[in-house]
């Protein structure tokens, strides 16, 4: 889930209190191990997220050679975000009794030993629940990686630490998908696995290489009840359900459209060869600027302006592609990414700010409903490209957008209902 200041995906331990620990102990740009830390966290975000897109470029290969249609293929992407959405909240709670790095090293393990027998899949059956498996033991990333720099780097440094982590994420899903792309066109969506797969190896082995021992990590019980208890209060915000569904809604336009752009693009007018589809993700460096812009942003517009902004690039680039040219598609791209994590930006920071207690908790339903939203938007995006072309995943990604408004909306009018209440209330009280 992207971080207010980045648009890379938000973890859940962003948001836990801060170690009692003297600052002194932790880590700082300087201080011995800091950037070793950097480093292996870098090494981490690039590893989850090449693996867990590492199907979304291949999808018009595995289509031809498994002979299934674009929604049965694209269960090889929704199969891992979806299980990792549904893994995130009972993992952050688990990593609170075992530890930060062991349930990192853990995932990483298991998520790249996955993705070294994902290329052998005899069929489509087995590839999806070979990726719904290792999307579930990649959700420790999300749940351990954020609360790991919170409670081991001095606060002055953390935004610095948390940004190349973020980094990680981006390069690792975007590279994953040019890789795919560029070694599918020259030896299969076999070969382009298994290099995702080689990637994985390399980085797994430099995180565990690179991070140092955790010096702040406190042991605390595991208590099933006290979580229930904090997630359905968060469940019971009405804000906190707001910005859910936001996210959700930005996802499942962003899921849609690139899980089925690859189908569009090589088929005609277009005929674009697989190594180029992949290399459409380099789209994605569009979306760093974007993120970084968004603080700025509601600055300026105030939060609801910000997403009202981000609303209408999205809307504008979604109509843009509907044009068979590259000259139109490949700007609609840029606004399409752009306008996502902006409103992703601005969502995602909005609920530190909102939850006031148990915001561990809070971002990770977050990152819930945006990876549900991943699962949901390329699944019926590709649905609905099998139905009506590009121009029904255009359609359900402008419904999308229109659920967005008419949230914020709602928002808007809640917010001026809020408001009036003192006044009646003192005004009733005058007469």
């Amino acid at each position: 889930m992207p971080s207010a200041s980045t648009g890379a995906p938000t973890t859940v331990g962003a948001l836990s209190s801060p170690s009692p620990e003297p600052t002194s102990s932790r880590l700082a740009p300087g201080v011995p191990g800091y950037r070793r830390m950097s480093f292996a966290l870098f090494s981490a975000g690039v590893a989850t997220f090449a693996l867990l897109y590492s199907t979304q470029a291949l999808l018009p290969a595995l289509s031809g050679d498994f002979g299934v249609t674009a929604s049965a293929a694209s269960w090889t992407v929704s199969a891992a975000t979806g299980a990792l959405a549904l893994c995130v909240l009972p993992l952050s709670a688990l990593s609170e009794r075992f530890g930060r790095v062991r349930l990192m090293t853990l995932s990483l393990v298991v998520a790249t030993a996955l993705g070294l027998l994902v290329p052998f899949a005899p069929g489509p059956e087995w590839l999806v629940a070979l990726r719904a498996v290792q999307g579930a033991a990649l959700a420790g990333i999300p749940a351990s990686a954020m609360a790991y720099l919170a409670e081991e780097v001095r606060p002055k440094a953390l935004v610095a630490a948390i940004g190349l982590f973020v980094a990680g994420n981006s390069i690792g899903g975007m590279s994953g998908r040019i890789v795919t792309g560029w070694v599918s066109q020259a030896w299969g969506w076999r070969a382009a696995l298994a290099a995702v797969g080689l990637m994985a190896v390399i980085c797994t082995v430099a995180f565990r290489l690179l991070l140092p021992k955790a010096r702040n990590f406190t042991p605390g019980p595991l208590n099933p009840g006290a979580l229930a208890r904090t997630v359905r209060g968060h469940l019971s915000d009405p804000l906190l359900m707001r910005l859910y569904g936001i996210g959700a809604l930005f996802m499942t336009v962003f899921g849609a459209v690139y899980t089925v752009i690859g189908y569009r693009l090589v088929d005609a007018p277009f005929g674009l060869p697989q190594g180029v589809v992949g290399s459409v993700f380099l789209v994605y460096l569009v979306g760093t600027v974007s993120s970084a812009a968004a603080g700025r942003l509601v600055g300026r517009l105030g939060r609801r302006g910000a997403l009202y902004l981000a609303v209408g690039t999205t809307a504008a680039g979604l109509l843009l592609s509907l044009a068979d040219s590259l000259t139109a598609v490949l700007p609609g791209l840029v606004l399409i990414t752009a306008g996502f994590f902006a409103g992703h930006a601005v969502a995602s920071s909005s609920v530190s700010r909102t939850a006031t207690t148990g915001r561990a908790q809070a971002s990770a339903l977050y990152q819930s409903a945006y990876y549900l939203g991943s699962s949901v938007g390329g699944t019926l995006g590709a649905v609905a490209f099998h139905s009506g072309g590009w121009a029904g995943t255009v359609l359900l990604g402008l419904l999308a957008v229109l659920g967005v408004v008419s949230i914020t909306l709602y928002g808007s009018y809640a917010a001026r209902v809020r408001e009036r209440r003192p006044m009646l209330s003192a005004a009733a009280v005058h007469h």
